[in-house]
């Protein structure tokens, strides 16, 4: 099992939101990354833990868990002229854009980005790193039991 932390911004798709979806699942769509789509589909599987964070609002940080309930497929939104994720290079035929379906866990207490940059346990979290904007970034097993263990 492998474990992710894949950020989202509240107002486009948040833990509620996830929460209230049909079956407590969404498309992770809208990824325009290579490497985070590279991630999607090279090494996401069925059943990875996902830490579902809020980014891009007054209080980033972890707001829940989530898996992997999905293999990758064509993102839908690439092809749809009226999205603000449509790439007029991508061609049904071949792809560019992939996206995994994400399946709820359980929302958490929000776990904030501030309270995480001050635990020694997370200091090489990519999520930390400077310069790091990716939207899906790969979380160590250490990593993950360190929130997990925060989260309760």
């Amino acid at each position: 099992m492998s474990y992710w932390l894949m950020k989202s911004e509240p107002e486009e798709c948040s833990i509620d939101d996830l929460a209230a979806a049909p079956k407590q699942t969404v498309p992770w769509f809208g990824v325009r990354n290579y490497q985070a789509r590279n991630f999607m589909r090279d090494a996401m599987r069925i059943g990875d833990g996902v830490l579902f964070y809020h980014s891009s609002c007054a209080e980033p940080g972890v707001a829940g868990l989530a898996e992997v309930c999905s293999a990758p497929y064509p993102d839908a939104t690439q092809f749809d002229p009226a999205s603000p994720y449509f790439d007029a290079k991508a061609a049904r035929e071949n792809p560019r854009w992939l996206l995994v379906d994400v399946k709820l866990r359980r929302k958490t207490a929000l776990l904030p980005l501030k309270r995480m940059r001050e635990l020694p346990q997370l200091q090489s979290m990519r999520l930390l790193q400077p310069g790091n904007r990716l939207s899906i970034t790969p979380v160590s097993e250490a990593e993950w039991q360190a929130v997990l263990a925060l989260l309760g």
